[in-house]
């Protein structure tokens, strides 16, 4: 079946931002090559341009790298714009393009391949990283616009389709545009409820195919287990490609992050290991070096301004600058968390008469309107800056730059079996709760978000919620 109008001058400018992105990317290689070309070693010794030699190796590079990037599928539009798979691919071909390339230097005694590893990676590094950041912000103003989203049915049982539709509405990121939903016997004409948003039931199970042809819908996502089993979902596959429409699993591990799974046919048999998560060893050592050194040149930084609101602090309101409070931190241990005091001294002695105010989810407590808070401490809490002394936490090693909220000990005991697990690793100054709403999370999902966290961290995602989190304080959200 032919596509609307809409669709295809969506799909036609998709395709026009990946030649744009595949264009600039060339241009940006290229500059970076000839870069470590003009600086190699034999450039430099001769006064003059490299020899014939080196510029066969730049070609060489060059044109590899590109391919690296084309095979690597670095702009593939499932990835484009959505997490930090895109920024992934990209730093994976240009890596071992360059791994492979210091080792036929060695091999071959190539001419000028230091000035490639030396010059070349890093700027075309940054240059791609950059590149690809400025697409993505093209590519996210669009889809904030409703423009060029992936036409979406849910289908599946009615609790599994209210929960992926919940999580697709809730990214700050449109990827899918929800047509509506697919439900075991309903019928036309009913709505579904969802974060109070009416959700239109478009047709019954039975029906999946037909339904996607008459909304023209790009993709069915399945949201669990359906009537007919995998047999069912076997056949729905095969009816989809008269629509081209993709089909999507929704998996049921919701905590299980895509580097731990992996997929190993046996004997046709596609079977999905889950790599155990691991809480110490090599990578936290490497995530401890990188918390002091970010911390320490963050302390170096920002010493001016913390000085600054110090004084503010100190002349705001009678009591000390600091507030120290008494957190529980990894395997359970106690430590004392230091923030700038943002709340009158008898703070703590006049929560119980705000008890019943409590605007907060499940054990936290939250007022919008707190009436402890000091004058200065309404603005700095909203921008975060009562917690830069922190900073001083995961320099003595008891918080950690990003990781799970540091919970009070009232809090710990109200703990569900579960939720304990979010001891497990040093608590964060940031983490997906806070560039995922803060305060207005309910409950159960800044549990969910803490323990995706504790089982599936990198330190490209690591990164990737510092980088957000300078977004999210400079255009707050939940913070009161």
């Amino acid at each position: 079946m032919s596509k609307s109008p809409g669709r295809r001058a969506s799909a036609a400018w998709i395709a026009t931002h990946i030649n744009l992105l595949r264009s600039t990317d060339a241009a940006l290689v290229a500059a970076a090559v000839y870069a470590g070309y003009l600086l190699s070693d034999v450039g430099f010794a001769s006064g003059g341009p490299a020899d014939k030699g080196t510029a066969a190796t730049a070609a060489a590079v060059t044109l590899t790298w590109l391919a690296a990037l084309e095979i690597y599928r670095t702009r593939d539009a499932k990835v484009l714009g959505i997490g930090a798979d895109e920024y992934k691919r990209v730093a994976s071909a240009t890596l071992r393009i360059f791994g492979l390339m210091a080792i036929t230097a060695v091999m071959f005694s190539l001419h000028g391949a230091g000035a490639f590893i030396t010059v070349s990676l890093p700027l075309g590094l940054l240059a791609l990283t950059a590149n690809r950041w400025v697409f993505r912000r093209r590519l996210s103003a669009e889809k904030a616009r409703g423009r060029h989203l992936s036409r979406a049915l849910v289908v599946g049982e009615l609790e599994d389709v209210r929960y992926v539709v919940q999580q697709v509405s809730r990214k700050s990121g449109p990827v899918y545009n929800i047509l509506g939903v697919c439900l075991p016997g309903a019928r036309r004409g009913h709505s579904l409820r969802v974060d109070g948003t009416q959700v239109p039931v478009l047709s019954s199970t039975d029906d999946i195919a037909r339904t996607v042809r008459l909304t023209e819908a790009d993709s069915v996502i399945v949201a669990g287990p359906l009537p007919g089993g995998n047999r069912f979902i076997r056949e729905l596959g095969w009816r989809l490609e008269e629509s081209s429409a993709e089909l999507i699993l929704a998996a049921t591990l919701t905590n299980v992050a895509g580097p731990r799974i992996h997929w190993r046919p046996v004997e046709g048999l596609p079977l999905m290991h889950v790599d155990i998560p691991q809480y110490s060893g090599a990578r936290h050592a490497l995530k401890r070096a990188m918390d002091l050194a970010t911390a320490l040149a963050a302390l170096l930084v920002l010493s001016p301004l913390i000085l600054v609101l110090a004084l503010i602090v100190k002349l705001d309101s009678p009591g000390p600058v600091f507030f120290r409070q008494d957190r529980i931190g990894k395997d359970g241990q106690v430590f004392q968390m230091f923030k700038f005091r943002s709340m009158v001294v008898d703070a703590e002695d006049r929560l119980a008469a705000l008890g019943q105010q409590n605007q907060g989810a499940g054990v936290l407590f939250k007022m919008r309107d707190d009436p402890r808070i000091t004058r200065c401490g309404r603005w700095m809490r909203k921008y975060s800056l009562d917690e830069l002394p922190q900073l001083w936490n995961v320099v003595s090693g008891h918080m950690s730059m990003v990781g799970p909220r540091p919970p009070l000990d009232r809090e710990v005991s109200k703990y569900e079996r579960h939720t304990h697990r979010r001891l497990l690793i040093k608590p964060g100054i940031t983490g997906l709760w806070q560039i995922n709403g803060r305060s207005d999370l309910p409950w159960d999902e800044a549990v969910r978000l803490d323990l995706y966290y504790v089982e599936n961290w990198s330190i490209a995602g690591d990164l990737l919620i510092l980088w957000r989190t300078f977004r999210a304080v400079a255009r707050p959200s939940g913070a009161y």
